[in-house]
């Protein structure tokens, strides 16, 4: 292979995820579904939620009336997009599920594998 953009993308050295970096696809593998006599159909690849020992947790809140996953990752993270992370945090497939109760207690870490049992 002489084309050089190839063997830097095959090499991982060009970012060719098409979601952005708050994604939590960010880096899946896409992969295609073909059928004979058919356009390949993209898809992502199944993503699995890391296990709780690779985060670490640096604060816990205390759920409020009104508290929305989304403000919560916006006051915490910087970036309401990254909700998803605090609700892999905690194990939860419903992240609205995390907010719905006053006076639980959500778990907000760094992200997966920072300062955790791998970092």
């Amino acid at each position: 292979m002489n084309d050089p953009l190839e063997q830097l993308r095959q090499a991982g050295a060009l970012n060719t995820s098409p979601y952005e970096q708050n994604s939590r696809y960010y880096g899946l593998p896409i992969a295609r579904y073909e059928q004979p006599g058919a356009a390949p159909i993209p898809y992502v690849r199944r993503r699995f939620i890391p296990p709780a020992e690779r985060y670490t947790e640096v604060e816990r809140h205390i759920v409020q009336q009104g508290d929305r996953i989304d403000r919560l990752a916006a006051h915490y993270l910087g970036d309401a997009e990254r909700y998803w992370q605090i609700a892999d945090a905690n194990a939860a497939l419903d992240p609205a599920a995390l907010t719905a109760t006053p006076g639980d207690e959500i778990s907000i870490t760094l992200p997966d594998g920072i300062g955790g049992a791998d970092g």
